[in-house]
């Protein structure tokens, strides 16, 4: 059985297909049926440590016997810091895609002269913004480590 060619606005296209998603529903099926068998597996008895002892429920990191209490207390300039670091993360996220389709050759001219200054419009004040926090960070002492 061929796929009939669909006529459409942009000219003669082939049909949809489904049998070109065999692979990935195949794939999908051993990703499922492996991680079922690694969560069956980990109730086996003859797998999973059946006779507990205090060595074996101790808690374990990095080869080194845990020292002090769980419950420590961490320091405000941790998360900060990581909040600081996931802010300038997701910036990169935005300008990256942006900066390929403003600047990559062969696109779409016409996208460019009707949005291509609004864009960068948009990217400029979304870097005031993150500068004007960069600097506010700063002033606040942030990047101070005491």
């Amino acid at each position: 059985m061929t796929a009939v060619p669909v006529s459409t606005p942009a000219g003669l296209e082939p049909a949809f297909d489904l049998v070109g998603y065999w692979p990935v529903l195949v794939y999908a099926a051993v990703v499922v049926v492996l991680a079922g068998a690694t969560l069956l597996a980990t109730h086996l008895p003859w797998v999973k440590p059946w006779k507990p002892t205090k060595v074996k429920t101790m808690p374990y990191e990095s080869g080194m016997d845990p020292v002090g209490s769980s419950r420590m207390l961490f320091d405000v300039k941790f998360y900060l810091i990581a909040i600081l670091f996931l802010v300038f993360d997701v910036e990169l996220l935005f300008l990256y895609p942006w900066a390929v389709l403003a600047y990559a050759d062969g696109g779409n001219p016409t996208w460019k002269t009707v949005f291509g200054g609004v864009v960068f419009v948009e990217i400029l004040i979304f870097l005031a913004t993150l500068g004007i926090a960069y600097v506010y960070a700063w002033r606040k002492g942030v990047f101070q480590w005491r």
